[in-house]
Order: structure tokens, then sequence, then C-alpha cells
């Protein structure tokens, strides 16, 4: 099992940590690191690891076995042997970007209350998909809540609820297309605002920054078509 930093630590940069197995196609298993493994939307994080010596690039970072991260390389890349402990190092200008992509698109769920059907993270872009059989008719109005979430520098933070009290409350799922995954007893929860003034509140294991304001200018892009009943918000952050 991998203790994941990044969950409780988003801001974390860098951590050592010990390799605890090689997968059979080449992942590097740690027991604990601060890369993002690949999930809800949210790509895998980069960067590098490097020990007695040796650096080396990662170019993805992967869900493994049972709660095990993985860390993926470049073929023909030199392999720590188990046993051995790393400094990792996450590339923070892409993660940086990552998380002011995922923490915007939480403030879009707000600013267009419909049920989501899907959604992507990039570096610096991303998208949900809106159970929405018509196209909004004033996007200004829209951009301006947006505008306005950002700018009020809301805290974010996360809390952890039991798998019970999650099938008490579903109006805390926002995502059609995904659900939270259920069945290790607790489902974490990110909260944009405080519970006196709570602006958002749904289940999420993505990394996301510390306040809305510093997303800086998240701008709403082209709203296209999918389908009968879905329209496709783009969002990118400046």
């Amino acid at each position: 099992m991998t203790d994941k930093l990044f969950l409780d630590a988003p801001h974390q940069a860098e951590c050592t940590g010990t390799v605890t197995a090689i997968t059979d196609d080449g992942g590097i298993v740690v027991d604990q690191t601060v890369f993002y493994a690949q999930g809800g939307g949210q790509p895998g994080d980069t960067g590098v690891i490097a020990w007695d010596g040796t650096e080396v690039g990662v170019i993805g970072t992967i869900k493994g076995d049972g709660d095990d991260v993985v860390l993926v390389t470049e073929d023909g890349a030199t392999l720590p042997p188990v046993g051995t402990q790393l400094h990792q190092k996450v590339d923070w200008d892409r993660r940086t970007l990552h998380m002011k992509v995922h923490t915007a698109l939480h403030l879009l769920s707000v600013v267009i209350p419909l049920p989501v059907t899907g959604g992507s993270i990039g570096a610096g872009k991303g998208r949900l998909d809106f159970d929405m059989p018509e196209a909004p008719s004033d996007k200004a109005a829209l951009q301006a809540k947006l505008d306005a979430l950002v700018a009020a520098d809301y805290a974010v933070s996360d809390e952890w609820i039991s798998d019970d009290e999650l099938a008490a409350k579903p109006e805390l799922v926002k995502t059609m297309s995904v659900k939270p995954p259920m069945g290790a007893g607790q489902v974490r929860l990110i909260r944009i605002g405080t519970a006196d003034e709570q602006i958002d509140l749904q289940p999420c294991g993505g990394t996301h920054v510390a306040r809305t304001g510093e997303i800086g200018r998240a701008v709403i892009g082209k709203i296209e078509k999918k389908g009968r009943q879905n329209r496709r918000v783009i969002i990118t952050v400046e």
C-alpha cells in the first residue's frame, strides 16, 4: 500500500520514499509519494526520481494493485532495486495548472447547477459535460458568476465521511458518469467555503489549490453540443 501524500498535502512537491516493488511492465511502486495517480479525469503527475547519483524522469503516475501507486518511466530507463530510497520531485508547474483547472471546474459546477455527465482536466484547460438540452442563453452572466467566486478567495479544504453517510446524502454526487469510490469505508470530500458559508461540497480524490483566488483568471470558452441532452463547457486558466 502506498501512502498518498498528495491527498493531505497537495502543495508538497517533493518527498522521499522506498521502492516496495517493480511491476511486470517496469512500473515503480513506492511506500509513499507526492505523485498524483491518474484518476477522476485528472492526469497522473510527471517529474523526476533520483537515487545514488541516478536521476530518471517519471512520465506518468497510475494506480496499481489495491492501494498501490505506480511511477511510470520511459522504456529502457534504469530502475531502482526494491528497498531503494528515492527522492521524488513533481513537475510543479504542471501540477499547479492541474490544481487550478480542477478547482475551477468545481466552481463551474456551481455556476451551472446541472448534473455532470463527464469531464477532464489538463494543464491549463479542462471541461465538464452537462445534462443540458439547450445551451446557456447568457454566457457573459456565467462568466461573471465564475469570476466572483474566484475573486472571493474562498478556502478549499477536504474532509472524510463514511460510505454510509455518503449513501444517505446522494445529492453530494454531481457526476452521473463516474461514481465516487466506495467500499473502503470512507470517502473524501472537497469543500469550497466553510460549513457556514458553503459554496460547494462533493466527493473528489483530486488535488486542488488552497484558495479559489489562486486560480487566477478562469475563462469559459466554447460550449459545444455533444448529443441531444449534453453540452460540453470548456474552461481555460490564464
